[in-house]
């Protein structure tokens, strides 16, 4: 048992405590069937409130589907604050449009900082002037389940409010016009801080998080030069003591085109990428960067995840026999034997 568990803030990645709410059609496979378009749901101000933080960047063409989507939510007390990075097509008057459309309040429209995508998360996050109950990250091209909100929102409030949160889950795959491709993977191994170092298990589009997952966040500033936000999360809340609950259940269809900034990364051309890019040395310069990051949350870490750490940082410095000693104590993981067959060839090369 870890140290998260001995101290009651563990991990989760398994549909236990929602097997007992069996509410949604599923098809063969397990999986949530699509549902059918139904009339605006009217606002329950009784529900906790969900702040979507929904960034945009030229995404006119399916920007309207992933509005709607937000609009069909079975948890209908939400709002949208929506930050555009700087658009010069038609996503800031569609916007606009649905501003109209919906309630006053319902949805806010600003300027992002127009430094990338990420950074764009980042200054939503730590928006001082956005109180809920809860945080949802939003891309732009994709179309929530209808039962998303409310899914995510049943477990987080099993978790006390002092304790960091974030529910992520599994995504359906779908092409440019919304037919489905395939599952996003579906991994098995429990959500850690080890493996947070080397990997993101659950897309930022899926990502729910509390108001103490999202003051970690805050601390550490949105200044914080992060590779990729969802990542970063995944990193702060396990890092410090949270709870990561991974979803096997489709929370969204996914869609894959060529606008994606970010993409899917399951396919194998995606995986030669990956290769190409670690041995020019963009995992190594990513790891530099979280590294510094998790610098300035250092005294908020676990004992046991400080520890990790130190003995990854350190491992990264040292000549190969010591190099792969060290990283083997510090315990951490990829979620597949690909992907940890890929870390030993780093490890090996100096490439981590």
């Amino acid at each position: 048992m870890n140290q998260l568990n001995q101290i009651g803030i563990g991990v989760v990645a398994n549909n236990d405590f929602l097997k007992s709410h069996p509410d949604r059609e599923t098809t063969v496979a397990g999986v949530v069937a699509m549902p059918e378009k139904d009339a605006p749901h009217e606002i329950n101000n009784a529900l906790p409130k969900v702040a979507i933080l929904l960034c945009t960047y030229h995404g006119q063409h399916y920007l309207a589907e992933q509005l709607d989507s937000f609009q069909a939510q079975s948890h209908s007390n939400w709002e949208v604050w929506a930050s555009d990075d700087g658009s010069e097509d038609d996503t800031h008057a569609i916007l606009e449009a649905y501003q109209q459309k919906w309630p006053v309040g319902r949805l806010s429209i600003h300027f992002g900082p127009s430094e990338g995508f990420a950074a764009n998360f980042l200054s939503l996050t730590c928006r001082a002037s956005i109180e809920a109950d809860y945080y949802a990250y939003s891309d732009q091209d994709d179309v929530w389940e209808s039962d998303k909100l409310e899914r995510a929102v049943r477990w987080l409030q099993t978790v006390p409010e002092n304790i960091p949160a974030l529910y992520c889950s599994r995504t359906r795959l779908v092409d440019a016009e919304n037919n489905e491709i395939g599952l996003s993977p579906l991994f098995s191994k429990p959500p850690s801080f080890a493996n947070a170092l080397m990997q993101n298990i659950g897309g930022g589009n899926t990502m729910v998080f509390n108001n103490a997952a999202r003051a970690l966040l805050r601390e550490a500033g949105e200044d914080t030069l992060v590779i990729i936000h969802d990542w970063w999360a995944y990193m702060v809340v396990t890092g410090c003591g949270g709870k990561v609950f991974y979803d096997s259940y489709p929370s969204l269809r996914y869609r894959q085109h060529d606008g994606n900034l970010v993409g899917m990364n399951a396919t194998w051309a995606a995986r030669l990428k990956r290769i190409r890019m670690l041995w020019e040395g963009s995992f190594r310069n990513w790891n530099d960067s979280n590294i510094a990051g998790l610098g300035k949350l250092q005294h908020k870490l676990t004992p046991e995840n400080r520890q990790t750490l130190e003995r990854f940082a350190k491992a990264r410095q040292l000549s190969l026999i010591p190099r792969l000693i060290h990283l083997k104590r510090s315990g951490i993981y990829r979620q597949t034997l690909f992907g940890n067959l890929g870390l030993i060839a780093a490890a090996i090369f100096g490439k981590i």
